[in-house]
């Protein structure tokens, strides 16, 4: 009797009181589906006009494209195996009936089964072939490698293959094979379960299976198959061992290349034979042959693959380690330096003097008069205070490095924009936070080496309306419709004629106006002017004021998306973005400017570096303004894109830096019309290019171990470095100390260049540190000049090296002297008098009269919430000797005889800065120069801070009686400590501690208190 032969069950009759689904109920579940398939159109199509509105639908194209076409080869490579299988084994089944009472158990299963079996034969193989279309079509960055690849013109030193077999072909493959591989494991089991359901394989009543011969054909062959596919993989692992990071150094080692190498080939060449074997049970019962193959198949393959490398590893290598490996570690070395751009570093041997001699800066004048004073961590609230103006705008925690050309020379410069602030407006309404509050203005920058009046910035461009500088400029845009705060969507633009919503700046109070608006003019965004559109942004932001408002016009456009960094990910995803971009005036416009890098994990014998590690330090643990790159795997990095996202209407460039980068040239074959040529930079543009930022983390990090050049060094390692904790943060919490940008000049440099740098001490042996400064590394910075040439210099690694015996100071050392001087802390802690707090500026070393200086600017933040630091002191270290002063001249003086032999020129520059207005720096005197004051300015002195803690006193309890009885006292002791001392002296010192002085006479002492104490600006 057969399965088919049955009688089938007689259908009962249809009841009459069965009652079909609800047309309400078959209306809701279609409306529904609708919706959803809405929702899912909205998001889709508002990615398409946002590509189409930068003129890159292309990108949105071929990424979609790709990933379609994947996910349908995916979806048929997996499901179309999985239902033939289970279609063959139920259409091949046999029709006996039952022999014994397993069976007859296994039948009732199969009458269970047989109503809903040809819905699984379908639901099972769609299901796991809709899971492995979207698993496969994850890959299309790896498709497109393969299909657009181009040689790298190195050749592996194992199997002399070109690079790019390692970086675009085997990727793809790989992927490929084991998704087959997944395939056929996934039929094999399918086959098994249907034919057991079915009948081609029954258990005997004793022991065994039987197995029909169209079950044994059809197990034979996807048995063979997957057997088939192992041995492909098995043979694709001999390259892998070369991108492989479990041995000594990464890549094929003596024991890979002697042992682990041949024995997978001669595994994948059995293999085959026993797939071919495998394959002929399905014809001939040759099953005890073929269990007999399979099981000396596993033997063999833990035996040659594993057993034998183990003891070759153990009992020949391992002795002799040292010989053995010198091949393979010089391997590793040669393509870890060229994978990482470090193969070119010119290292300098250098023993550093540390005894400061008169005059001694006299060559290095040119340095001292840069030096970086103003340090960017730091200012931020003093910006903040003195240009912010109002609430709803902002700076960043970290501002920003460039340098620009005044009065035809480079200034270093530490600059920032004015960016909307989206927190100041989270309890506004709709129409405020989208419509009117809608960008920031104006770029704000300040001398990086001088100091302004009082130790505040000294702007050369500042105020709203912007002016000075940058701003001197016909065609200036000072708007910043796109930035780094801009994180929520903004609706602009109106028809010609309409009166603006947009708050463009606050008016001056002389004008009678609350501020000024202005209406976006740029094309900046997709079209928001129809209602259809007007929908499915609603819907894609889930804001229904989109449609409803009134504000939103037939003009309006819709800005998102406008950080710079998502920006650019967006646009080039197949690019890793430098984490911290950087403003800059170029042409006119106020331009982001970002470093995109190319990276591959799979150059042959290079170490691979977890990106995220290596890019942070304690600038990105402390801000959000700069973040590190992503938690992923690299051996292989290029900084082959530079790129700029206007501030204004979000357009974005890319031009092509790097031209000899096999993985650019790939991706510029995927994206003809992407990236442009490099010529068509701007000679403005040039000149405000900088090395990146991470590219020269990673290098460091890689330049700890990877500046020897010989693998016996490499092997002993007891030469190998670290990178030293920041000294200016918590010591506990281990914070790698952040590169930074300056202008010196490195031993073989013809002249100083911006650059930047990074210090190295010696790695800790038996958890035993030492902070002597072992190595300092200097990447010329600066890409080219106003006249638009590209310097031969730029991207010079230059390290020096000093002598292992040596005990100079490293940062860590030199700080911790600093915080030891008796004389230093005695000046420090008058500085703290009045709860005011002293904060240590960024440490910076600069190689200069033969030996190396260390310079921290020294900040002193007053006491309340809106306080900010201003420069008050400057600390130098030269080799022992230690200079402390109000100013970078007289410190430098202090250590190198009484005459360093160098301006350093950051006394209180002359210009308005009191009210933050551009146009120089401020009027004041040269200090006290750090001697003695005589007994008649100290007495006043004294009566001055007595007078000031009277004020603030009467200040805060609100008797202006006392506190112009203060004022008064105040300005006659300084008086008297101007006549003592000559003049400008006292009035420096006291200016020091929070007084005013003659810029800020006591008729304004209130205001004085609230811009400098209150910190109002």
């Amino acid at each position: 009797m057969s399965f088919s032969a049955r009688p089938p069950h007689p259908q009962a009759p249809a009841s009459t009181g069965s009652r079909r689904p609800s047309p309400l109920l078959l209306t809701i579940i279609a409306v529904l589906a609708l919706v959803a398939l809405f929702v899912a159109f909205a998001q889709v199509y508002t990615e398409v006009l946002w590509f189409q509105q930068l003129d890159r639908f292309d990108v949105f194209a071929t990424e979609w494209v790709a990933k379609g076409v994947l996910f349908a080869i995916g979806f048929v490579l997996m499901a179309v195996p999985l239902w033939f299988m289970l279609f063959f084994a139920h259409r091949s089944r046999p029709t006996t009936a039952p022999s014994n009472p397993r069976e007859e158990n296994l039948d009732r299963y199969r009458e269970a089964v047989e109503p809903l079996r040809r819905t699984l034969t379908y639901a099972i193989p769609a299901v796991i072939g809709l899971l492995g279309g979207v698993a496969l079509s994850a890959s299309w960055q790896d498709a497109l490698m393969l299909l657009n690849s181009v040689p790298f013109g190195v050749s592996d030193p194992q199997f002399q293959q070109d690079v790019g077999l390692y970086v675009f072909t085997l990727p793809m493959v790989n992927i490929l094979v084991d998704y087959l591989g997944m395939i056929a494991l996934l039929a094999f089991i399918a086959s098994i379960v249907a034919h057991y359901l079915f009948g081609g394989v029954r258990p005997r009543e004793t022991r065994g299976f039987d197995i029909t011969k169209s079950a044994r054909i059809q197990l034979a062959t996807v048995l063979a198959v997957l057997i088939l596919i192992q041995a492909v993989r098995l043979f694709l692992w001999r390259f892998s061992r070369l991108t492989d990071d479990s041995g000594l150094v990464t890549g094929a080692t003596y024991t890979d290349v002697n042992a682990a190498l041949p024995a997978m080939l001669i595994v994948s060449i059995a293999a085959l034979l026993v797939a071919a074997l495998v394959f002929s049970t399905a014809y001939f019962k040759t099953f005890r042959l073929t269990a007999i193959s399979l099981g000396m198949l596993l033997v063999l393959g833990g035996v040659a693959v594993v057993g034998f490398p183990a003891t070759m590893q153990q009992f020949q290598v391992n002795p002799s380690q040292q010989s053995l490996e010198s091949e393979y570690i010089q391997r590793h070395l040669e393509a870890t330096r060229s994978a990482y751009g470090i193969d070119d570093v010119e290292v300098i041997p250098y023993t550093p003097s540390t005894q400061g001699e008169s005059g001694a800066l006299r060559q290095d004048a040119a340095t001292a008069a840069s030096v970086r004073l103003l340090d960017p961590n730091l200012v931020s609230d003093t910006f903040r205070q003195l240009q912010q103006t109002r609430s709803y705008y902002a700076f960043p925690e970290q501002l920003d490095v460039d340098r620009y050309d005044i009065d035809g020379k480079s200034e270093d410069t530490v600059i920032a924009l004015r960016e909307l602030n989206p927190d100041a407006q989270s309890d506004s309404t709709w129409v405020n936070q989208a419509t009117v509050y809608t960008h920031g203005i104006g770029a704000v920058a300040a001398y990086g080496s001088r100091r302004g009046a009082d130790g505040e910035p000294a702007f050369f461009e500042a105020g709203i309306p912007p002016s000075g500088v940058l701003s001197d400029q016909s065609e200036y845009e000072p708007r910043v419709y796109f930035g780094e705060r801009s994180t929520q969507y903004s609706i602009v633009g109106a028809p010609e004629g309409a009166d603006p919503v947009e708050l463009d700046y606050p008016a001056d109070e002389e004008e009678g106006s609350g501020q000024v608006n202005y209406t976006f003019s740029g094309d900046g965004g997709p079209s928001v002017g129809n209602f259809f559109n007007r929908l499915l942004y609603a819907i894609k932001f889930q804001d229904e004021q989109i449609v409803l408002a009134d504000t939103v016009n037939d003009e309006s456009q819709i800005l998102y998306d406008r950080t710079p960094r998502e920006r650019v990910q967006k646009l080039a995803p197949f690019l890793e973005v430098d984490g911290d971009p950087y403003p800059a005036v170029v042409d006119g416009r106020i331009k982001w400017i970002l470093d995109g890098y190319t990276t591959s994990d799979q150059y042959p014998y290079s170490r691979p570096s977890v990106l995220q590690e290596a890019t942070t330090d304690s600038t990105t643990a402390n801000t959000s303004a700069v973040v590190a790159l992503p938690d992923q795997q690299a051996n292989y990095i290029r900084n082959s894109v530079k790129i700029t996202v206007d501030a204004y209407d979000g357009s974005v460039d890319m031009y092509e830096w790097d031209d000899e980068d096999p993985v650019l040239d790939a991706w510029m074959s995927v994206f003809p019309d992407l990236i442009k040529p490099a010529s068509e930079i701007s000679s403005d543009l040039m000149s405000h290019i900088r090395y990146p930022e991470d590219l020269f983390k990673v290098q460091r990090s890689l330049l700890t171990q990877y500046h020897v050049s010989n693998a016996s060094e490499y092997y002993s390692g007891q030469d190998f470095w670290t990178l030293p904790v920041d000294p200016t943060t918590d010591q506990e919490q281990g914070l790698v100390q952040p590169p930074y940008f300056l202008t010196l000049e490195m031993p073989g440099q013809e002249q100083p260049a911006f650059s930047l740098t990074s210090s190295f001490i010696p790695r800790p042996t038996q958890g035993q540190t030492r902070n002597n400064l072992t190595g300092f590394l200097a990447a010329n910075a600066d890409a080219g000049d106003a006249e638009g040439e590209v310097s031969d210099e730029f991207g010079k690694l230059r390290l020096l090296q000093l002598p292992r015996n040596t005990t100079f100071p490293g940062p860590g050392q030199a700080q911790n002297n600093f915080n030891t001087e008796p004389e230093i802390q005695t000046s420090l802690n008058l500085l703290r008098q009045g709860e005011s707090r002293v904060e240590n500026g960024n440490l910076l070393t600069l190689p200069v009269a033969d030996g190396l200086l260390y310079v921290q600017p020294v900040y002193v933040r007053s006491a309340g919430e809106t306080s900010y630091p201003v420069l008050q002191r400057v600390l130098v270290a030269f080799g022992e000797q230690i200079g402390f002063a109000p100013t970078l001249d007289e410190a430098l003086d202090q250590v190198f005889g009484g005459d360093s032999g160098a301006e350093a020129g950051d006394s209180d520059a002359a210009g308005e800065t009191e009210s933050g207005e551009a146009g120089g720096p401020s009027e004041g005197g040269e200090g006290d120069g750090g001697g003695e004051q005589p007994a008649g300015v100290d007495e006043a002195l004294d009566r001055a801070r007595t007078a000031m803690q009277e004020a603030d006193e009467a200040l805060t309890d609100g008797d202006f009686a006392a506190y112009g009885e203060a004022q008064e006292r105040l300005r006659e002791a300084l008086e008297d400590a101007i006549d003592a001392e000559g003049g400008d002296a006292a009035a420096d010192d006291a200016a020091a501690d929070g007084a005013p002085t003659e810029s800020a006479p006591a008729e304004d002492a209130p205001a004085a208190d609230e811009a400098g104490s209150a910190g109002e600006g």
